[in-house]
């Protein structure tokens, strides 16, 4: 891929993770289709950006900012994606009922459990974050979202599409082989924080591959609603898996 290809995709990722105003076209989103990195390279932006909450004062407040500062940076596509996804797995059925469900606009008890479960979730970690050294909450921030990019790269490189839809578009343009290339960008971000870093990696990594094992079973595979709540559950699963690893270290 050539200089200008990766800035156009960079800026399809930009475009599409984020609230950050890049004006980004058409030529950008195909690119940024056809590059999985793309997400994981954002997730370096995405944890500074995030991480900024941590110099509020006081330990409820940091919580709360960071809780505040995800769909500030982020917007809510991902929460809603959540939010259809959790619906669609407590409900009772086949693969096209589930499939239904996900389409549906209605919200129902599911969503609202997994939404409020995530936020209380990311408050916790907040909390958490807080009695840390500064140092080493940023890296924890930043290898967790890395992270969270790098589940959504994996499941888009090593699932296939439910059906036709958003989840199709990306999936119909990467290969298992195209893994590696995500993998490969996220190993910086272990220079940031070493210990923590590998523990909120491989949390990641692990929703990742749960999302994609459930998806294949209870929806026949991937669509946009799983690639939205793996990125909100494993950002979840990492910075507590960051936390937890550093405070036993």
């Amino acid at each position: 891929m050539g200089l200008s290809e990766g800035v156009n995709a960079l800026r399809g990722a930009l475009g599409f993770l984020t609230r950050v105003s890049v004006g980004h076209d058409d030529a950008d989103w195909e690119a940024f289709r056809e590059t999985p990195a793309a997400f994981v390279a954002v997730g370096y932006l995405v944890g500074a950006l995030l991480s900024l909450s941590l110099f509020v004062p006081g330990r409820e407040a940091t919580a709360v900012a960071l809780v505040l500062s995800i769909p500030l940076v982020c917007g809510i596509n991902h929460v809603d994606g959540l939010a259809d996804w959790a619906d669609a797995a407590v409900v009772h059925g086949d693969r096209e009922r589930r499939r239904e469900v996900l389409t549906d606009t209605t919200t129902g008890v599911g969503a609202l459990v997994a939404v409020s479960l995530v936020v209380s979730g990311l408050a916790l970690a907040g909390l958490a974050l807080a009695t840390l050294p500064l140092v080493v909450a940023i890296g924890i921030v930043i290898a967790a979202e890395v992270g969270a990019k790098l589940a959504m790269a994996l499941v888009v490189c090593l699932g296939d599409a439910a059906h036709e839809g958003f989840g199709s578009s990306f999936t119909e343009r990467s290969e298992r082989g195209d893994a590696l290339a995500p993998l490969a960008t996220s190993l910086p971000v272990l220079a940031l924080a070493p210990v923590a870093g590998v523990a909120a990696l491989l949390a990641a990594g692990g929703l990742a591959f749960a999302a994609l094992s459930w998806s294949d079973r209870h929806l026949g595979g991937v669509s946009g609603d799983v690639i939205g709540a793996t990125n909100e559950l494993a950002r979840l699963v990492a910075l507590h898996a960051g936390v937890i690893a550093w405070t036993l270290w």
